[in-house]
């Protein structure tokens, strides 16, 4: 849920915004009590372009991983390749759009491998400004610590072949 710190017409509302947060909270923590069946709704953001076969398999296993960790993965770069041109400008500008609004809706943002794509950045900015946790995993599905440096920490890992 994107809930802003600013009011309809452009005013910062700390009031507004700390009760709204508050009942998301609660919301969040009401449905994890539900017969544990709660899953959260997680954002998969790991490269598309370039070898896209690789890297839409690469996804599909990100997928099953964020599964056997309980959650639901939104990946919007397996679903909008298949409707829209990812070599047509208008298309592609489409797509990532799509994909952040998707994002709006997430619970988390998991981030995986060693390259972070001019796409990714753009979904990591977003994450970070809506305040949606992220996460960051190396390509082998190990969590790495999130902090300032977690992008750089996961460069240095080398890539498998």
């Amino acid at each position: 849920m994107n809930i802003s710190k600013y009011n309809h017409e452009g005013y910062h509302d700390p009031t507004v915004y700390e009760a709204l947060m508050n009942i998301e909270k609660e919301r969040k923590e009401a449905q994890k009590l539900v017969s544990g069946r709660y899953r959260p709704l997680v954002y998969i953001c790991s490269p598309y372009a370039g070898d896209v076969l690789n890297n839409e398999r690469k996804a599909r296993r990100y997928c099953q991983f964020a599964v056997r960790k309980r959650a639901i993965p939104v990946a919007s770069h397996l679903l909008y390749p298949q409707i829209l041109n990812d070599n047509d400008p208008g298309d592609r500008q489409l797509g990532l759009f799509f994909g952040t609004v998707l994002l709006g809706k997430c619970d988390e943002c998991w981030v995986f491998g060693a390259t972070v794509s001019s796409g990714m950045a753009t979904e990591i900015a977003k994450a970070k400004k809506r305040g949606i946790p992220i996460r960051y995993f190396t390509e082998d599905m190990e969590e790495v610590r999130a902090d300032a440096n977690a992008e750089d920490r996961l460069r240095q890992k080398p890539e498998r072949t």
